[in-house]
């Protein structure tokens, strides 16, 4: 990680350390609330100060909606025999909250009411929020998607990618299928939950082994594997670049990087060979 992404991460989360953990995530929308107040009627682009209150609130939504995301990871593994369709389903949002994630921590938020994008940028020692309007083709997904693969952090990362529904190998594609398609016909004999079958399914989606990035395919539906093993991984990701940025001294990540309601399988851990080999030379 370069000094500035690392500068960058620490003051967002500085005045997180002051309070307490378990009371520091503000209530639904409050970031996007706030974001909108300084919208300035049509014009096309706005440029505000950032006070670290306010750009404290892109580290809380990038941890509240990776937070989201292992718990939609959580959701798929438990409905991979009881339904496909739904298991695939939640997998996939699992990546995309973790992209999510990926975007907010490095200062990328979507207005999508008030049809902005809101930048937290550097201007000399301080933040500025700079606010534009969305272009036409500024769909939230691809939005997010497109922004984080370019992003210098992750742009020679195989794991993450721009957000293509128009050819088969890829989330977006396997996720439609899902969705829209007709006829996917899916359904086996419903079966609750088991705590046992849950930790068993973590522990064998974070020791698969293989060469090359498991991009999820449409034309494998219900690829539920793939799904699952490259979200598993996107989360892993943004945890340990958390973790790079902060260390161990923040009291809010310390807390929200370990959830206490995961269950004992999910150490946030790989199969080392692979993992080095996926990121070396990134």
């Amino acid at each position: 990680m370069d000094q500035e992404l690392s500068s960058q991460v620490q003051r967002m989360f500085a005045r997180l350390n002051n309070q307490s953990a378990a009371g520091a995530l503000p209530p639904p929308g409050t970031l996007a609330s706030l974001l909108s107040e300084h919208v300035v009627g049509n014009a096309a682009t706005t440029i505000v100060p950032a006070p670290p209150a306010e750009y404290a609130l892109f580290a809380t939504a990038a941890v509240e909606v990776w937070l989201r995301s292992i718990h939609s990871f959580l959701i798929s593994i438990s409905l991979t025999k009881a339904s496909p369709i739904w298991s695939s389903v939640a997998g996939y949002y699992s990546s995309h909250y973790s992209v999510r994630a990926f975007a907010h921590l490095f200062g990328l938020f979507h207005l999508h009411k008030r049809r902005r994008v809101v930048r937290l940028e550097r201007d000399a020692n301080r933040f500025v929020f700079r606010i534009e309007k969305k272009n036409a083709g500024d769909r939230e997904h691809k939005l997010y998607w497109k922004y984080v693969k370019e992003h210098p952090q992750l742009a020679k990362d195989p794991f993450f990618y721009a957000s293509q529904d128009d050819q088969p190998r890829s989330d977006g594609s396997h996720r439609n299928k899902a969705n829209y398609s007709d006829h996917v016909d899916r359904f086996p004999v419903f079966l609750p939950l088991e705590a046992e079958y849950l930790e068993e399914r973590v522990e064998r989606i974070s020791t698969i082994e293989f060469s090359d990035v498991p991009v999820p395919d449409a034309e494998d539906f219900p690829d539920i594997d793939n799904v699952q093993v490259i979200a598993y991984h996107r989360i892993v990701k943004f945890r340990q670049l958390v973790d790079e940025a902060l260390g161990t001294g923040n009291r809010f990540w310390r807390v929200q990087r370990n959830p206490s309601w995961c269950p004992g399988a999910l150490t946030f851990s790989v199969v080392d060979p692979v993992f080095a080999a996926l990121y070396a030379q990134r």
